[in-house]
């Protein structure tokens, strides 16, 4: 009897995977504390709901959005405090969504490869992962740094993909930003909306998840 033929999912992380708002709005008013930002009348710090707007795009949109809304423009010092800060503290309030870790271990031993691609720089996602126990579960993770170009460009996950010897056709993206279904759609592979995360109105996937614990059956749908 022939093997099955192996399958890729390549998984997005902040708002599909983890909920990394709280360790991300923390860094970010501590980074505009830093400069005398994110205090003013009427401001205060920066909520978590304005936060998990800002999502989505790495770390300098990140920071970029933050201090314009509290009328202030970053600069790269700004961007570089952020990151130093963020890393080390990037698994204090941060969880995986519910149902992560016992999914992931069902898609490994039903003989999915599974891999990261996230806007996130790479160390900083690689400490998160670590940071939650649960990197041994990728092969890969292709950061906002890794290559060249990032989501929504679809050489991002092209390139996460081929790190992890996968190819198109057997491959399936999941996540809840219009860059990662944006990127999934020009790479020609296969794309679920992660909709428990940070996305709203997102359109264009091949299926919807409501849960993370949905992702076998439908993947199952989606790629057979």
């Amino acid at each position: 009897m022939k093997s099955p033929l192996p399958r890729w999912l390549v998984l997005d992380l902040d708002g599909t995977l983890v909920d990394s708002v709280p360790d991300l709005a923390a860094a970010l008013n501590r980074c505009l504390a830093g400069r005398g930002r994110g205090r003013e009348p009427g401001l205060g710090p920066l909520g978590q709901d304005a936060v998990r707007a800002m999502v989505g795009d790495g770390v300098k949109a990140l920071v970029e959005r933050g201090f314009r809304a509290c009328g202030a423009v970053a600069d790269a010092s700004d961007i570089a405090r952020f990151l130093v800060d963020y890393e080390a503290h990037a698994a204090v309030e941060t969880r995986p969504y519910p149902g992560v870790p016992e999914t992931l271990r069902l898609l490994r031993a039903a003989g999915w490869h599974l891999a990261v691609c996230t806007n996130k720089p790479v160390g900083a996602a690689r400490a998160l992962l670590t940071g939650l126990d649960l990197a041994a579960f990728f092969t890969t993770v292709g950061g906002g740094d890794s290559y060249a170009v990032r989501k929504p460009d679809p050489g991002h996950l092209l390139a996460t993909l081929a790190e992890a010897h996968g190819v198109a056709a057997r491959a399936v993206m999941v996540g809840d930003h219009h860059n990662d279904i944006h990127a999934a759609r020009g790479a020609g592979i296969a794309c679920i909306w992660a909709a428990w995360g940070y996305g709203v109105d997102v359109t264009g996937a091949d299926a919807t998840a409501a849960h993370f614990a949905d992702l076998p059956a439908l993947l199952e749908q989606v790629l057979g």
